[in-house]
């Protein structure tokens, strides 16, 4: 295999900072960043969740979790209220503005990335969901492998 991996994993890189660009227009004309809507996404439609939860379901980093989500309080949009079973963790949910902007913001958002999808068929994106969640599954270990690949690996 030599360095073959190295094209690939570059390749990956290269799809994901092009997605990004591409998805950024429509975020920024909403007056986010990519992590505000990440958070806003995540939130929207649920009554709120734990850091730990958000950070387990967005693609933000820990230490930046606090910083963006600090940055949605301030613009009014989210609000950390302390856990009631645990006085060192908090609850984050959307404030009404931030409903509202969730409500006008996602929909514009998922069809811009859908214009980008729309030459794919379902054959297309059952195998990219194939492969990536092999690769997740490397990368992560079996506990995020989907139930048929964990049971490849435990049959002998």
């Amino acid at each position: 295999m030599g360095e073959r991996y190295l094209t690939s994993i570059r390749l990956l890189a290269e799809c994901m900072q092009g997605f990004e660009r591409f998805s950024g227009e429509s975020v920024r004309e909403c007056g986010l960043t990519h992590a505000q809507f990440d958070i806003i996404a995540t939130l929207g439609n649920t009554p709120g969740m734990t850091y730990k939860e958000l950070g387990q379901k967005t693609l933000i980093t820990k230490g930046t979790l606090t910083g963006v989500i600090e940055r949605l309080e301030q613009k009014g949009l989210v609000v950390r209220e302390q856990s009631d079973g645990d006085k060192r963790s908090f609850f984050v949910r959307l404030t009404l503005s931030g409903e509202d902007l969730f409500k006008q913001v996602f929909p514009k958002v998922v069809a811009h990335g859908k214009k980008l999808f729309a030459s794919c068929t379902d054959t297309d994106f059952d195998a990219l969901d194939t492969t990536l969640r092999k690769l997740k599954h490397l990368i992560t270990g079996p506990a995020s492998a989907p139930p048929s690949i964990q049971q490849e690996k435990e049959e002998p």
